[in-house]
């Protein structure tokens, strides 16, 4: 690869991620102290990129895919969402901003997709030269936790300069996208099904019954996952954390960490023991928020943040692992798909809309019982594990070249 295309690819992700890092971390406090938005309404508002994530498969393959160059696309969608990103700061009630983040994350969710489409397209080794330029997408994440509390050092009242800055990066991603290497549709000359592009092929998959507990597990452990985009940045801001929005940044260290140790598990353990590890980490973090502090107990704080690597790589990078080992050569793509809308799509809808009424429902007057909120996610995720346990039955320890992580 070109030096000078390697740049604009890293930019591309660096960009894209720094983005979506911008408003996510933060919106969750943003929405309770400046909108005064309850918690089901802030459980609202993050499950609308999930329900953007089921959507946008269909989009990039009924027309993205077929009659439009990909970087093209992608510099439009995201002309686009700097105008509805901008628009946000000017909604002062939380239903309204909610509508106008669902047309934000339409906008949005597509790009993920079109970027990597863009990336993959510039390389003759993918499996080498892709991880290289994916991590500017981490940097990206993490680069905006630090903007916010150490340049800008915004504090909870000042947080709509999040959106702006988010709706400054997209501008500025959507003009570089016309300058990206040009990516024409492949599936120009085909013919579009709705069957081929909802990925009914990966579907034969469940009929093997490992998959399909490691599925439904795949699913529901995005439950207790959405407690902690939708509420941890806010619960971490209450309890009296300095510097939340820089310190949340940890997990992304931790996620880049642990995924180059994934190979070394794997051997070790095999794809059962490494997705249960996860789970169990997931169950211990929510257990550490719930008993602590900004006080004696900060660490705790501190390892339920760090924690996040254990938690995203040892279940869905190894869960990427075991779904392109299983699925074959021929519906590898579907596949991904698949597991993709059904944890960051369905799994998330459900989780975060749950994580809005929980909180909701553990909130008296504008005090929220943080204890007995993270116990549910904590308790979720103890439920998950058990059942994994007892009905996952597969313990292959092949050694599969790891899939780049697809969320931060």
């Amino acid at each position: 690869m070109k030096p000078g295309i390697r740049i604009q690819l890293s930019a591309m992700m660096f960009f894209e991620f720094f983005i979506w890092g911008a408003w996510y971390v933060t919106m969750n406090t943003y929405l309770d102290k400046t909108l005064h938005a309850s918690a089901s309404q802030i459980g609202a508002a993050y499950s609308v990129m999930a329900i953007a994530t089921i959507i946008s498969p269909f989009f990039t393959g009924m027309i993205a895919d077929r009659f439009f160059d990909a970087q093209k696309v992608l510099g439009l969608l995201h002309l686009a969402g700097a105008a509805v990103l901008y628009c946000l700061t000017t909604i002062g009630n939380a239903t309204a901003f909610c509508w106008a983040l669902l047309l934000y994350s339409l906008l949005y969710a597509p790009t993920l997709a079109l970027a990597n489409s863009v990336a993959f397209r510039q390389m003759s080794n993918p499996n080498k030269e892709f991880a290289s330029i994916r991590v500017f997408g981490t940097i990206g994440w993490i680069a905006t936790g630090w903007l916010i509390d150490k340049v800008f050092k915004l504090d909870a009242g000042e947080l709509v300069l999040t959106f702006k800055i988010a709706a400054i990066a997209s501008l500025l991603l959507g003009l570089l996208g016309f300058t990206l290497p040009k990516t024409p549709p492949r599936a120009k000359d085909s013919t579009a099904s709705f069957s081929g592009i909802a990925g009914s092929g990966a579907f034969s998959l469940l009929k093997d019954r490992s998959f399909f507990v490691f599925f439904i597990a795949s699913v529901l452990i995005c439950i207790p996952l959405s407690f902690y985009y939708s509420f941890a940045n806010l619960y971490l801001t209450e309890a009296g954390m300095k510097n939340v929005t820089s310190n949340m940044t940890l997990g992304q260290f931790s996620e880049a960490f642990f995924i180059f140790l994934i190979p070394f598990f794997f051997r070790r353990l095999g794809v059962k023991w490494m997705i249960v590890l996860g789970m169990i980490a997931w169950a211990v973090r929510f257990l550490f928020f719930a008993w602590g502090d900004a006080d004696a107990h900060l660490w705790m704080l501190f390892a339920g943040i760090i924690l996040h690597g254990i938690c995203f790589d040892f279940f869905f990078v190894t869960g990427q692992i075991y779904t392109d080992s299983k699925a074959g050569i021929k519906i590898q793509s579907q596949a991904q798909g698949m597991i993709t809308m059904a944890t960051y799509g369905v799994g998330m809808w459900v989780g975060t809309l749950l994580s809005g009424w929980v909180t909701q429902y553990y909130t008296i007057g504008q005090l929220h019982q943080w204890k007995q909120i993270w116990m549910a996610p904590a308790a979720i995720a103890a439920v998950v594990l058990v059942l994994f346990v007892l009905f996952f039955k597969e313990n292959k320890a092949t050694l599969v070249t790891p899939a780049p992580a697809g969320q931060l």
